[in-house]
């Protein structure tokens, strides 16, 4: 048993995990879905999430950050009346308040990639005992990086939310070790090995592993 047995809950989590989850991420409108997405979830559950992929693509310009910073009023109610859509005007309201945070952040570094990635050195991190299914729902880094996130205004991004990202976009590889993915990622990409790192409520996802 590993923590990559969410992966198997459906053919899409299955599709999501075997060939996105955890692979290092350099698409600035990548990163920006999957950051959405995660905004989309809070409170609700990912299984949900990944249903309703291709709705959050036709209802935000599949993640086009620039032509959601442009969104008004008028696209809110929009997205609100397609069926199957979240109906949550604060969360919509947040994608495109964030979008526009988003252009900030790219004006500045270059883009999104540049500013997330120099967090690990542009390494993907190996955490002491992630492998054997010690998996914690935020840690030193997250908590670093949803600080600076909501310094620059985003919404909806805390450490629990960014921490997920990280996992999702490859800058922490928390795929199990006996998971074909990990040794995937860590032999095709750069990699750190790192001791654990202020983690908090770390759950045991193998519960042979001591």
């Amino acid at each position: 048993m590993s923590y990559c047995n969410w992966g198997n809950t459906s053919a899409a989590n299955l599709k999501y995990h075997d060939e996105e989850w955890g692979v290092p991420l350099h698409d600035d409108i990548k990163q920006f879905e999957f950051l959405m997405m995660e905004v989309m979830q809070c409170g609700l559950n990912w299984n949900m999430m990944i249903n309703k992929r291709e709705i959050f693509r036709r209802c935000f310009d599949n993640f086009d950050y620039d032509k959601i910073a442009d969104y008004a009023e008028k696209d809110v109610e929009r997205i609100m009346t397609t069926q199957g859509m979240i109906k949550s005007p604060r969360k919509i309201k947040a994608v495109i308040h964030n979008a526009r945070c988003f252009q900030n952040i790219r004006q500045e570094f270059g883009s999104f990639c540049d500013y997330l990635w120099r967090y690990s050195n542009g390494k993907t991190i190996c955490y002491d005992k992630h492998g054997d299914g010690f998996i914690p729902v935020s840690n030193g880094l997250s908590d670093l990086i949803a600080k600076d996130l909501k310094k620059r205004g985003f919404k909806y991004l805390g450490t629990i939310t960014v921490y997920s990202h990280l996992q999702a976009c490859g800058i922490i590889n928390d795929h199990g070790s006996d998971c074909p993915r990990y040794a995937y990622i860590n032999t095709h990409f750069p990699t750190v090995k790192k001791r654990r790192d202020k983690e908090k409520d770390v759950q045991n996802f193998n519960p042979s592993a001591k």
